[in-house]
């Protein structure tokens, strides 16, 4: 079994790289080590390798094998090692395995049963999928994530184990006891430190970029990761940055050269001038949307009017407007949400645009929070609207900014 098992992966690895290219260049990158079945029931990855339990290995497919080669080292490419922050470990693997493995269906390759897998996901990113998983955190990932060991929780599989138990299991680290009774496979490895996390994400960028060059070049490239790896190469900044730019750029802001009185003199010094600007800013409370993310959104808006000298009119809709708003903070006044905001309807985002219409009122800039599912107006009205968008939904115009 010993050799079937070797000829299986490098099989699989050659067929990625023959068939799929880019992720054939990427599975390269991981060196193939196995590892003790006391700590490794499938698969794994550090960023450095691909550590596999050899009875797993033997039992699944050649196309199998090539789904679990790749979905190891799309994780590396992703750098879902790298970017975790202050999210809980077992959901944030979650969320990376939901992430990677609609990629890897809609590229053709054939998941082993034990893989998670749901066509909501689709298309999205790691940290987009976090926050849904509320009702999912039972579940367990398929492979191990040597990422980090900070916070780390036990997952709901373990929970309830004796020490002894959960060695037997995997959760024990360094074990040299194995089920069958061999010797052989790596330790689990520690985690990679800061600084080495940090090595790794540019190398991962690096490879990425080097892979899908090598695809594009053999006319191998599917559109879906083409334009993955054209978002993950492009520059981004947080929707914050992003929302205090567009913000900004509202200021009138401009140097007046008017001539002063006599008394104070014949030169003539430019003063600035500045006015207050008119910003409207609505919330969709169809129930998409959580009252923290709410209630962060506006403490941002409310951060960044400070700066620009704004006059907020908040208002709130979800198939119709909020009875209670609108609701209006000078420039001087703290933004803060309403308590009374209702809601939990359908999404139509036409009701603002009649109000707006009806008040024959034209603020300066119109930011809409929303997962943009509902009807739009027919026609882009003649002031910039900027769409913060929870979710992978496209807008018809205006200004989309990804909440992250």
């Amino acid at each position: 079994m010993s050799q079937d098992v070797e000829t299986k992966l490098s099989a699989a690895r050659t067929r990625l790289i023959l068939d799929k290219p880019f992720l054939g260049a990427l599975v390269l990158r991981l060196p193939m080590e196995e590892a003790k079945p006391s700590w490794c029931r499938t698969t794994a990855t550090d960023a450095r390798k691909f550590y596999y339990n050899r009875d797993y290995i033997a039992e699944l497919s050649l196309e199998q094998t090539q789904f679990i080669l790749a979905h190891e080292a799309l994780h590396c490419a992703l750098s879902h090692f790298h970017r975790r922050q202050h999210r809980v470990r077992h959901r944030w693997d979650l969320a990376c395995d939901f992430a990677v493995n609609p990629i890897l269906v809609q590229e053709g390759l054939k998941p082993p049963p034990d893989v998670l897998y749901m066509d909501q996901f689709d298309g999205l990113t790691a940290e987009e999928i976090y926050p849904m998983l509320d009702d999912l955190e039972h579940l367990q990932t398929s492979d191990e994530h040597i990422y980090d060991e900070e916070n780390r929780e036990e997952s709901p599989r373990s929970q309830g184990m004796g020490a002894e138990q959960r060695e037997q299991q995997g959760e024990g680290q360094g074990s040299e006891a194995q089920p069958d009774g061999r010797g052989g496979g790596a330790d689990r490895p520690p985690p990679p430190g800061k600084e080495e996390s940090d090595q790794l994400a540019v190398q991962w960028q690096q490879r990425l970029a080097g892979a899908a060059q090598q695809a594009m070049q053999a006319g191998k490239m599917g559109e879906a990761l083409a334009r993955l790896v054209d978002h993950l190469l492009q520059p981004r900044l947080p929707w914050r940055t992003l929302l205090a730019r567009y913000m900004t750029a509202q200021a009138r802001e401009d140097y007046n050269y008017t001539r002063p009185s006599r008394r104070e003199g014949e030169a003539i010094f430019p003063s600035l001038r500045s006015s207050t600007i008119d910003i409207l800013v609505v919330i969709d409370t169809s129930g998409s949307i959580s009252r923290r993310e709410m209630t962060e959104f506006v403490s941002e808006v409310d951060a960044i009017k400070g700066q620009v000298n704004a006059r907020i009119t908040l208002h709130a809709c979800d198939d119709r407007l909020a009875e209670e708003g609108p609701w209006v903070f000078e420039s001087w006044e703290s933004l803060e949400l309403p308590e009374s905001m209702r809601g939990g309807g359908g999404t139509d985002f036409r009701p603002v645009f009649e109000w707006l219409e009806r008040e024959g009122r034209r603020p300066d800039l119109l930011v809409y929070f929303t997962d943009a599912e509902g009807t739009f107006p027919p026609l882009e009205p003649p002031w910039p609207v900027i769409w913060l968008v929870k979710g992978k939904n496209r807008v018809p115009w205006g200004e989309r900014i990804q909440l992250n």
